[in-house]
């Protein structure tokens, strides 16, 4: 009789600084108990993550396989073995929810095609975070990752998300490498226009959170504290 695969958990971990406790259901924490094999970005975050969240087990007796950017294709499957085996498995990003903006998408996406149960699990999103508190459109909203690093390509899709955001009322996201957030916030402000609105938020759930959204033109001459402190930039009307 063929063994039916075991399924996977996509876990949130928290953002930032902020307790374990402060984001995740004690049905989560139940999940994770029962679960021997963890698919994640690192291994010594996740065993952090896991012993704060009190699973009561030792955590050498716990099964880690890293999936990050230098997991290689031909990789993936070994990852996914013990699971189409009968094994759960909980897949962990380093911050947030897996798999959006997150290696992890590759091992879901590799579930689906075997036809492993996938479950997601309730827990913080920056993404998400950042749209709620922004007062742009939620109803119709994109996230668009990185922008290029370099120029012209950079302000092309600075002009491009703002035009979407402007002409079809869809908020447009986006993130950067925390230390190059101020040479983003100066493109954005050199770019865009006047009365487009622009949502920054840093830090979310941190004790030095700050979420603000302004006009452009208002942004100018303020200085904003998102020098290496992770930001979601939003573009709205």
């Amino acid at each position: 009789m063929e063994r039916k695969p075991g399924k996977i958990y996509l876990i949130p971990t928290p953002i930032g600084e902020t307790d374990v406790y402060d984001v995740m259901p004690e049905a989560n924490r139940a999940v994770i108990r029962a679960l021997d094999y963890f698919i994640v970005e690192n291994t010594r975050s996740a065993r952090r993550f896991l012993s704060r969240a009190g699973i009561g087990k030792p955590i050498d007796d716990l099964r880690f396989a890293e999936l990050n950017e230098h997991t290689r294709p031909e990789e993936l499957d070994g990852l996914l073995r013990p699971v189409l085996e009968g094994t759960d498995a909980g897949i962990l990003s380093e911050a947030g929810v897996p798999a959006v903006a997150d290696p992890g998408a590759d091992a879901v996406a590799l579930a689906h095609r075997h036809g492993v149960e996938v479950i997601p699990l309730v827990g913080p999103s920056s993404i998400l975070l950042a749209v709620m508190a922004s007062g742009l459109n939620g109803q119709s909203f994109a996230f668009n990752g990185y922008l290029p690093v370099k120029q012209p390509e950079r302000n092309r899709a600075i002009r491009f998300f703002e035009s979407r955001a402007l002409k079809e009322g869809q908020s447009q996201a986006f993130i950067e490498a925390p230390y190059r957030n101020e040479k983003l916030l100066a493109d954005l402000l050199a770019t865009c226009a006047p009365g487009t609105r622009l949502t920054i938020a840093a830090d979310l759930l941190g004790p030095e959170q700050y979420i603000r959204t302004r006009t452009v033109a208002a942004w100018k001459g303020e200085q904003p504290p998102v020098h290496k402190r992770p930001a979601i930039f939003i573009l709205g009307r």
